[in-house]
This record gives structure tokens, C-alpha cells and sequence, in this order.
């Protein structure tokens, strides 16, 4: 009996995109002979997840997951919305959401055992592309984490508990009350996601970003035609403006529409029992990115009627 090895195995894998055990069947029931072994794998419809892997995976889900003082957030990708409501899916993406959270990257979350051990996360996920058809990616990932406090969430346009298409996580410093705590970080993540803030305050803004804005305000006042000096005192106003805009601290509170967030943050306190920190964020939004391909309908009309 001819002996199926972990080469042989890789090199199915590589030519047809086929599951890890589905390449594994295919051998042995193939004697080892790649070729047949490529044949069984077509004819069981298991050898085309590799020119599916070259399409645009824009669509897909948003998962996350808090627990306590922990979240993490993931985005999986798939080829169309309607992948996204399959229920297969939404569990494997939920899955996923929850190993997210031992995990400090996405290469490293792509390594976990899945399920019961027997694959990786992304070599379950090929397994997925050969049975539900699609392309599908995880295309990355983010957990967050306080020694003390909590960890507040939210996910917009929700399919599923967990589930959507886009994923805020907030990290919140303190000894206060947990429940008080959590309810408080479910509402900056709310706001995080319609705000979309670049960072936390001010000074962490990265520098190379503030510079760029700082030229490109300095030409816009220059068309004013006024004196330098006027200039240097119009971009350092407008830079004022632009980190109210941009830092999480310093924008109009969404959930009350007037305080800044800084001080609905002081006012909470209060109820909380205890001073409250905001030590991270982190806000994914499906699809972001990525250049999506657009069908023209109309043509391809046209080619099928010339016949090209």
C-alpha cells in the first residue's frame, strides 16, 4: 500500500486549492497517483476553491466578541452578502471572533486548531471555499485588553449576535462599577463607530499625519492671498478645528449631540464611582480597503451578442 505523505498531501493542496483531508482522501483512494488523485478531487466538485482564491472577497462579516476585560474583533471575508447570511458561515466567523482573543495577530489567529483540532483557521477555511463556493478570506484581526475595567462593544447593521458590518471594541480603565463600566464603553463604541476618530487625544495623533494636514490647510490659505503671518495664525486655527474632528477626546458626543467626549466622560464618573480612562480602541468596517471589481453589465451584453 503506497504510503501518502505530508508532501504529497501539500503538493494536491497546491495544485487543486482542495481541503487538507479532502487531498488526503483523494490519495489514498487513489493509490497515491497525483494525477487521478486531481481527477476524484473534480469530480466530487472539491478542485476549484484554488481559482476562486483569485477573486475579490469584499463582502463577508464583521465578529466580535468581549469578555470582561477582553475583545477582539475580525473581519472574514467572502465573495457576496448572501455567503454572509448563510448560517454556516456566521458560526465559523463567530468562532473565529472568540480564538481571536488569545491571539496577537492575524497570522498567529490563522495558525489556532479550529473546532475540534483537526485544521488550522485557515485551513478550514479552504475547506469552506470547496463546499460553500466562494472565495473567503480573515483578512485581519485585533484584540484589545485592561488589566482593570472593561472592554465595551458594539457592532453596526447586525445579521447575527456578534455579527456585522462593522466592529468597535473600547477599552476602559477603572475601578468602578463593571456594569456601569460596560454599559459606558457600549456607548463610546457607538459613537467610535459613527465618528470614526483617528485616535484618542490630540497628541497621539501620528505626526506624518498631522504634517500632511498642516500643508495642505498652509496651501489652501495661501489662495487667500494674505500676509504670512495671517497664514501661520488661519492653518494653526483650521488645525484646531481639525483636532476636534479627529481625536476621540475632543469630538461632539454622538449620544447627546453637545458635550465633547472628554467631559461626558467626567460626567459618567460620577456614577461609575471611580475615574475612567480610555486606553484603546479599535474600529473595523467590512470591505474597507479594498478595491472591489465592477461588472458592466452592459457590456458584457454587448459581447455576447457580437459573440467575443
Amino acid at each position: 500500500m503506497t504510503t501518502i505523505t505530508a508532501a504529497m498531501v501539500k503538493e494536491l493542496r497546491e495544485q487543486t486549492g482542495a481541503g487538507m483531508m479532502d487531498c488526503k482522501t483523494a490519495l489514498t483512494e487513489n493509490g497515491g497517483d497525483m494525477e487521478a488523485a486531481v481527477d476524484w478531487l473534480r469530480t466530487k466538485g472539491l478542485a476549484s476553491a484554488a481559482k476562486k482564491e483569485g477573486r475579490v472577497a469584499a463582502e463577508g462579516l464583521i465578529g466580535l466578541t468581549a469578555e470582561g476585560t477582553t475583545g477582539a474583533v475580525v473581519e472574514v471575508n467572502s465573495e457576496t452578502d448572501f455567503v454572509a447570511r448563510n448560517e454556516q458561515f456566521q458560526e465559523m466567523v463567530s468562532s473565529i471572533a472568540t480564538l481571536a482573543l488569545k491571539a496577537d495577530s492575524t497570522e498567529a489567529l490563522s495558525s489556532m486548531p479550529y473546532g475540534d483540532g483537526k485544521l488550522n483557521v485557515e485551513d478550514h477555511l479552504k475547506e469552506m471555499v470547496g463546499s460553500i463556493g466562494e472565495n473567503m478570506m480573515l483578512r485581519r484581526s485585533r484584540n484589545i485588553s485592561v488589566s482593570k475595567g472593561a472592554v465595551g462593544s458594539y457592532i453596526h447593521n447586525a445579521s447575527a449576535p456578534g455579527l456585522g458590518k462593522i466592529g468597535v471594541l473600547v477599552a476602559l480603565e477603572s475601578d468602578g462599577d463593571k456594569d456601569k463600566l460596560e454599559e459606558l464603553g457600549r456607548k463610546l463604541a457607538m459613537h467610535v463607530a459613527a465618528a470614526n476618530p483617528l485616535a484618542i487625544t490630540q497628541d497621539d495623533i501620528d505626526p506624518a499625519v498631522i504634517e500632511r494636514e498642516r500643508t495642505v490647510l498652509a496651501e489652501q490659505a495661501r489662495e487667500s492671498g494674505k500676509p504670512d503671518n495671517i497664514i501661520d495664525k488661519m492653518v494653526e486655527g483650521r488645525l484646531r478645528k481639525y483636532y476636534e474632528e479627529v481625536a476621540l477626546m475632543s469630538q461632539v458626543y454622538v449620544i447627546d449631540g453637545e458635550s465633547r467626549v472628554e467631559d461626558a466622560l467626567k460626567a459618567a464618573e460620577a456614577d461609575i464611582g471611580a475615574p475612567v480612562k480610555v486606553t484603546d480602541f479599535v474600529r473595523l468596517v467590512l470591505g474597507e480597503g479594498v478595491e472591489k471589481e465592477e461588472d458592466d453589465f452592459a457590456a458584457e451584453v454587448a459581447a455576447a451578442v457580437s459573440g467575443d
